[in-house]
Parts: structure tokens; sequence; C-alpha cells
């Protein structure tokens, strides 16, 4: 017999479930600032939030390359695990996510990942923070994959979780989410809280934009019984 197919829902970290806007641009500004630099706007920092760190880094020095990338991202990183041992609540779930992941948990139609540009130890971190344990079947880090847009994070998280791409969707805010969805074969659905607009969203490839959590299931054609009770 046959088991019944699976669809594998992969959630985007910060701007998607995170709100960390606030933690991501300080520490950037910080990382500047120490090496005597005048630091990016907070528009071009919240920009490239979803790229691996390094990437994000590059972009935002794309027009100084004498600036040192990769001492920068070392100190970006540094400032940004300073502020969560200090200030651990900066960055909380926006409204619904803990209540959504727990739903999509008990439910036998899906399967749950993470695709992030967080390293491996920060999405141990998000999942021991939150009491994620055990709910991902699989969670792609900037250490397991090239950065965003590239499609592999989805490739990957399709075969640990032993689906197909089109079988798979992607939840994110940002553009890069949409592209490495679109480019991989896999589902693109976009949320408004975060730090891309929906115009650009839609413009990247997002099938559709969530302006709340409780849209995702309709939007994925899955049934709600909350809904249906």
């Amino acid at each position: 017999m046959t088991p019944d197919p699976k669809m594998l829902i992969v959630f985007d970290v910060d701007g998607t479930l995170v709100d960390s806007a606030h933690a991501i641009v300080e520490a950037m500004t910080d990382a500047y600032v120490s090496h005597g630099l005048a630091a990016p706007s907070r528009a071009a920092i919240v920009g490239v939030v979803g790229l691996s760190v390094s990437q994000a880094v590059a972009e935002l020095s794309r027009e100084a390359p004498e600036h040192p990338v990769e001492t920068l991202g070392a100190a970006f990183k540094s400032s940004f695990n300073r502020g969560l041992e200090t200030a651990p609540d900066q960055s909380g779930l926006y409204p619904g996510a803990a209540e959504l992941i727990e739903r999509l948990s008990r439910r036998d139609d899906v399967l749950l990942g993470l695709a992030t540009g967080n390293s491996r130890r920060g999405v141990a971190r998000f999942i021991d923070r939150f009491g994620f344990e055990g709910v991902f079947v699989t969670t792609q880090s900037a250490d397991d994959a090239p950065s965003k847009p590239h499609p592999a994070m989805i490739q990957q998280a399709a075969a640990e979780a032993g689906v197909s791409v089109d079988e798979t969707a992607m939840i994110g805010d940002t553009t890069f989410d949409m592209e490495m969805a679109r480019s991989a074969g896999a589902r693109a659905i976009g949320v408004s809280w975060g730090y891309h607009s929906p115009d650009r969203l839609l413009a990247a490839g997002a099938e559709r934009v969530l302006q709340s959590f409780d849209e995702l299931l309709p939007a994925l054609g899955l049934p709600d019984p909350a809904r249906a009770a």
C-alpha cells in the first residue's frame, strides 16, 4: 500500500517567524562602526536579511571593495551573539507563529522544515529557545548550502524529507526566498510582515503574499479543521 503523499512546508526564520530586524540592524551597525566605517542605512541592512552573513556584508559593501568583508562578518556575528545574551527577548516570534507551527506539527499530511541564512548554531538556538525540538524534519542553514537565492537549500530539504520539490512550499519574507523556491521548482509563498514589500515578493515569483498566518493553509490548499468546525 502506497503511503499518502505529504507536503513539505519550509519556513524562513528572520522576518518570517521571528521579528529580528532591530537586533540585526544594531549588530551590523556595530560591526561597521567597530571598523571605523560608516554604517549602512537601516533600509540597506534590512534589505539583505535572508542572505548568509558573508553574502550580506559583501552586498552592503559592494561599492567599497576595500572593506574587510570577512572580518566585518565576524564582527557582526560576535555583536549579534552578545545581543542575544544580554537582551534575549528582543527578537520574538511574530503573532500566530508558535500556534501555527504547533498545529502543523500535529498534522499527518505535512512535514516541516527550515531554510535560513543563519548558521547551524543559530538554528539550534532558535529551536531550543522556542521549544521546537523534534518539529522540523530538515533544517538548512548557511553552513549547509550556498546562500539564498541558490536553490540548494530547497533541493536538500526535499531530499532529506523524502519528498519531491514540487511537493515543497517555501514560506518567506524576502525576494531571496521566492527566487530560491522558484529556481528549485517549489511553491513560493510570501508573507507581508517581513523585510521585503509584497510588491517585490510578487515580482520575484510569489504565488501569493499572506497577510496573516491564518491564510497559510487555504493558500496551500490544505483542509483546516478549525475552520470546518
